[in-house]
């Protein structure tokens, strides 16, 4: 009889260990989190390649230390991504979705660690999930480099919350490998250093682990830092052409206000983290610094509203935990309902405007791209490349035989390298970024088909030009290539020479 006994006890055991992991906080959270990963996988193939995207995708085929418009870490994701799913859409930005995923889980994390139970885990999370679906829609920078703001958030957290100095150096290789992603890692860093300095933290200035862990930041960013000085520091001639093209246009106004735009309804709780930070979590006022300064930096340096974007996680963690012992218990389950519905609504508008979901020229469609210009930059490459290969049909034998493309924008270039091989088209080259240092080819090319550039431009660097079609897309989806540079030119070759032309060609996008 004891046996049976024993059976059931362990059968039931088991069975409440299983329903203890799938109903886990952190189980739940990584179902969110692979959620979210899904969602990117299934909806990430819909329109197409964004033009930033074209670019990282030859970057991608040339693997190098630095580049001219970021560091190596996206080409490199990038690149494995080609080998791993070849040209498809959805999987090239599937490590754009999975950092982003991972970036939830480190918020959740952050909360737990605050001491925050279940409801603050989740929804920490699920504050996080709206940027998560924006920043991980497109292959780009902006989802590695946020990844990393998370993980140095969480790692000065971890090292605070133990008091355990060897955390320095975990922190100093999220550092580096920030560094890596995006030269937006400095401001963090800045604020990193305010939050030591100013608060009782400072003591580890002593300890020869936060040394150590600068010279693990150092050692990572160390070939990417070898690569500018032998490019002549080109990335920071491109930021600073950049960042006043920004400030021309405008695109740093309502830096504040767009502040609100990211966080959505989740203001009320990122505030709260932000309070609990610097002025009731004394242990923990570092982390308020390391949203407080770049804050300060990018308001007097004029950036744009997304560069803080990677701070708000933290606050979320905080504001959580805040919340989540505040809420009397006579009203707490209608006010913690509020809050997931608010949550929900947030993640619904970032959804609706930021994955490619409308149907292409829909009343959704053309109010999402009034908020999101992202989606017309996806659409038309394959219908641009043909017809440049109905350009170059109509050309001489010989003239096939001596053909260069040039495109004007990173855009086109990529495009044409992307579609270009199932029309036979050549290598197309640009002066724009690091299409620049990889030449115009050896042979140079006789004739050109020039995409993009005004008929002032072509007539004054090229000879023989005669205007030959105009770009568009079946869809009539209007974007910069169609509407502001439609003309494609054919032309012989430079009136200078290639190499006199090409040293003055050079230009940032």
């Amino acid at each position: 009889m004891s046996v049976p006994s024993r059976v059931e006890f362990s059968t039931a055991a088991r069975a409440g260990a299983d329903r203890a992991f799938w109903t886990g906080d952190l189980t739940l959270v990584a179902c969110l989190a692979i959620a979210t990963v899904v969602v990117h996988v299934l909806s990430g193939g819909k329109y197409g390649f964004q033009r930033d995207e074209l670019a990282t995708l030859e970057d991608a085929r040339h693997l190098a230390w630095g580049y001219v418009a970021y560091p190596p870490v996206t080409p490199f994701f990038g690149r494995l991504s080609l080998e791993l799913f070849g040209t498809s859409l959805a999987g090239f930005r599937f490590f754009a979705g999975v950092a982003q995923a991972m970036a939830v889980v480190l918020t959740a994390l952050m909360a737990r660690l605050l001491g925050g139970g279940r409801w603050a885990q989740l929804v920490a999370a699920m504050a996080a999930v709206p940027f998560c679906l924006a920043g991980g829609a497109l292959m780009q920078y902006v989802s590695f480099d946020y990844l990393c703001w998370v993980l140095t958030a969480y790692l000065t957290l971890r090292q605070l919350h133990s008091d355990d100095p060897r955390w320095w150096l975990a922190v100093g290789a999220a550092i580096g490998c920030g560094m890596l992603s995006k030269y937006s890692m400095p401001f963090l860093v800045a604020g990193l250093v305010v939050g030591v300095l100013l608060t009782d933290a400072r003591r580890y200035l002593k300890s020869k682990w936060l040394w150590g862990g600068v010279a693990v930041a150092l050692l990572i960013f160390l070939p990417n830092l070898i690569w500018q000085a032998q490019h002549n520091f080109v990335s920071v001639d491109f930021l600073r052409h950049i960042h006043a093209r920004d400030v021309a246009e405008g695109r740093h106004r309502g830096f504040l206000l767009g502040q609100l735009k990211i966080t959505l309804f989740a203001f009320p709780i990122w505030v709260a983290g932000l309070c609990f930070y610097l002025f009731s979590a004394k242990r923990y006022r570092t982390l308020g610094w390391m949203y407080a300064v770049p804050l300060l930096l990018f308001v007097v340096g004029k950036g744009r509203d997304y560069y803080l974007a990677g701070s708000y996680p933290m606050l979320y963690a905080a504001g959580a935990v805040w919340v989540e012992g505040w809420l009397p218990s006579r009203r707490a389950g209608t006010l913690r309902t509020a809050i997931w519905v608010a949550l929900l609504l947030d993640t619904t508008i970032a959804a609706a405007f930021f994955l490619p979901l409308a149907p292409i020229n829909s009343a959704w469609f053309k109010v999402a791209t009034q908020v999101n210009g992202d989606f017309r930059e996806e659409i038309g490459w394959p219908d641009l490349v043909e017809t440049i290969a109905h350009v170059r049909d109509g050309l001489s034998v010989d003239d096939r035989v001596h053909l260069g493309i040039l495109g004007t924008n990173y855009g086109e270039a990529g495009a044409v390298n992307l579609y270009g091989p199932r029309y036979g088209l050549p290598k197309a080259i640009s002066g724009v970024n690091s299409f620049w240092q990889r030449g115009y080819g050896d042979p140079p090319p006789q004739v050109l088909i020039v995409v993009g550039r005004s008929r002032r431009f072509v007539e004054r660097n090229f000879t023989g030009c005669h205007l030959a079609a105009h770009t568009g897309n079946r869809l009539g989806v209007g974007n910069q290539e169609t509407v502001e540079h439609p003309d494609i030119f054919v032309c012989r070759g430079p009136m200078r020479g290639w190499p006199e032309f090409w040293k003055d060609f050079r230009y940032y996008g």
